[in-house]
């Protein structure tokens, strides 16, 4: 059993296959697919047995990027496209205190930005009526649900950097913000004829308290206090106890030393009413209250309701420990993780991620995700972002471009795969000082140029970054397309415009040869505004020169006509196969009443004309048809007669 490969610009096509004596591939010398395929193409594949038979042969295309053909994530691509570029254009403006607060902002957007998707997502699952389409897009909820969950977490630890105290308030929000299972148990019991009542009652008012929502909490359980008169006594106090709970200041008002010494004296109230029996007589209440002390079988026995262990290790800092510093986030994880999993099962990736976040392993968090992400987009922004931020300065590959420019190319490289989406690779390319001009210039050779829209947006991409070779190379393929389809102006100006001398005559040679065999000239436009264009080449000069005469002689200046025809001749620029048709031209001048060509220009045309029939064999003129013998006689007929006319006219000047 063997593998066949050949590279294409974003994809590889696989062929596993089984070879015998008599079957399989050819040699590299027979020009099989052992050979080195070029991009892009596709080799049919026969396999045989040992008894000449052919065997069963697989192909697979493995995609660099699969996620970038999912139409639903375009708006993630487009959208985030702006808010790196705005990233990246407004740092020189940022002074040191308004940039903290800007990367933030930054970061919020990038965030907006996955959430907006994810609920795009949502609705195209929902709406789906392919059960593998729905499941698909499901999965991808799931995929956008971790990396939101994943970039709140280290917008919160990195890019914000928050502090001990709005730490924890930090990582509140974050909880509730991923964790909304919640939200369909609160609608369920609220829209009840008697939410106290409720199974799901006591589980909803623990949720609220395991998240630290205080108010929403005190509020169901005045429910229960209403409907149930004997625990008003108990409500009351587990209110109180609720209400002057002490959180953490956002602002300065408070330092941490007091904030310690209010959480402790509100601490020893707690226990003191648990230890008095308070609420012995009401099995939820006296669990609450264990929560509110940081009980850890307490909380660890609403597993069910947390679902994770993050959700368990916020909830255990904020009743245990709610000053807690960054640094020591690490161990506290740590440990509510193998409490959380108790052996039962095996962290998963995104756990994996999670931990090096909090134990401040930007690194290993960037590396996790490379691998378990199934795109580029993610770890490409937000090493980006954490490189504004200054936290990856030191970190440079062993081969020379840092974190931040290789995964910006491994995502531009993917973006130019996609038929349109290549164009927003091209500003990330250009904010890689490194490698980022070498991969632009591989990459935009690669594009096909199915149509001149196409074509000429990606001439001007690289003429605004004096990319010349692939300016010329873009505009030799053009013109040649052009030439195929016999549209000779489109092929001209494409010539022209990529400065390609060789090419510029050839398709002059087809404007006259189309000339000769029609009579008349196509693109006229074209020919008539060359102006300086037409010095690329001789043939391209005299082109234009003689559609010139054509003009002139149009115009009536029958004068300025004959010594542009005769400069074309003495000149020698154009094509001695041309040079009959141009005497053929210089007929009706000759024919005028009034003298055109003096005894100089006339004696000029009959030296061409004898050079012309000269140079021929006797074969050739015998090979030559009537029409020509005739043309030559006419010539020469009409020669003799302007050379006697110009004679006598000269003479009779002479005389007078």
């Amino acid at each position: 059993r063997q593998l066949c490969f050949a590279w294409g610009p974003a994809e590889v096509l696989v062929c596993e296959t089984l070879f015998g004596r008599k079957g399989g591939f050819p040699s590299r010398d027979e020009g099989g697919p052992g050979r080195a395929l070029l991009p892009g193409t596709l080799t049919g594949c026969v396999a045989g047995t040992e008894d000449g038979r052919p065997s069963s042969s697989r192909l697979f295309v493995v995609r660099k990027d699969q996620d970038i053909y999912i139409q639903t994530l375009r708006k993630l691509f487009n959208e985030s496209h702006g808010i790196f570029i705005g990233l990246q254009r407004s740092e020189e403006e940022l002074v040191e205190k308004s940039r903290k607060a800007h990367l933030v902002q930054v970061s919020k957007n990038y965030r907006s930005v996955i959430r907006a998707c994810m609920e795009d997502m949502h609705q195209a699952a929902m709406a789906a009526r392919d059960p593998a389409l729905q499941s698909q897009y499901s999965t991808q909820v799931s995929i956008l649900s971790a990396m939101e969950l994943i970039w709140n977490l280290c917008e919160i630890l990195f890019v914000e950097a928050a502090a001990a105290g709005p730490l924890l308030l930090r990582l509140l929000d974050w909880v509730r913000l991923h964790i909304c299972d919640v939200d369909n148990m609160v609608r369920e019991v609220l829209s009840s004829e008697n939410p106290s009542k409720h199974e799901l009652f006591w589980n909803v008012v623990d949720v609220f308290v395991l998240q630290g929502r205080m108010d929403e909490a005190r509020h169901l359980l005045s429910k229960e206090a209403s409907a149930n008169p004997t625990s008003v006594n108990m409500y009351k106090i587990l209110d109180e106890l609720m209400k002057k709970m002490p959180v953490p200041s956002l602002s300065n008002t408070q330092t941490l030393t007091e904030m310690e010494l209010k959480w402790q004296h509100w601490h020893e109230e707690c226990q003191r009413y648990l230890q008095d029996g308070t609420f012995a007589s009401n099995s939820h209440m006296e669990s609450i209250c264990k929560i509110l002390l940081g009980d850890e079988d307490a909380i660890l026995e609403k597993k069910e309701l947390m679902t994770t262990w993050y959700h368990f290790l916020v909830t255990r800092l904020l009743y245990s420990h709610p000053t807690v510093k960054p640094m020591e986030l690490r161990f506290y994880a740590q440990a509510c993780m193998d409490l959380f999993l108790g052996g039962e099962s095996s962290p998963e990736s995104l756990d994996t991620i999670l931990m090096a976040a909090f134990e401040f392993e930007m690194h290993q968090v960037i590396k996790e995700c490379s691998i378990a992400l199934s795109n580029w987009w993610f770890v490409a922004h937000l090493t980006d972002l954490l490189d504004h931020c200054k936290l990856l300065q030191s970190h440079n590959l062993y081969f020379g471009s840092n974190m931040r420019e290789f995964l910006l190319l491994e995502y531009a490289s993917g973006l130019f795969s996609h038929h349109s989406l290549w164009q927003l690779g091209v500003d990330y390319f250009d904010h890689c000082p490194e490698y980022g001009r070498v991969y632009l210039e591989l990459h935009i050779e690669r594009i096909p140029l199915n149509t001149e829209q196409k074509a000429l947006k990606v001439l001007r991409i690289c003429e605004q970054r004096q990319m010349h070779e692939q300016v010329r190379s873009i505009c030799k393929i053009m013109a040649m397309k052009a030439l195929r389809n016999n549209r000779l102006g489109s092929a001209l100006s494409w010539s022209i415009r990529a400065k390609d001398a060789a090419f510029a005559t050839l398709i002059s040679d087809r404007f006259l040869k189309d000339y000769c065999e029609r009579g008349c000239f196509s693109d006229l436009d074209l020919i008539d505004n060359l102006g300086p264009s037409m010095l690329l080449s001789d043939r391209l000069t005299f082109l234009g020169k003689y559609r010139e005469f054509h003009r002139l002689y149009g115009e009536k200046r029958f004068s300025e006509a004959a010594k542009l025809l005769l400069m074309l001749m003495t000149a020698h620029i154009a094509p001695c196969s041309f040079w009959m048709t141009l005497l053929t031209d210089a007929l009706p001048l000759l024919e005028q009443k009034e003298v055109i060509f003096s005894a100089e220009q006339t004696y000029e045309l009959m030296r061409c004309l004898e050079d012309l029939t000269a140079g021929k064999t006797d074969k050739q003129k015998f090979q030559d048809d009537d029409d020509e013998t005739m043309k030559v006689e006419m010539l020469r007929l009409a020669l003799a007669r302007n050379l006697a006319r110009v004679i006598v006219k000269e003479g009779t000047l002479e005389g007078s």
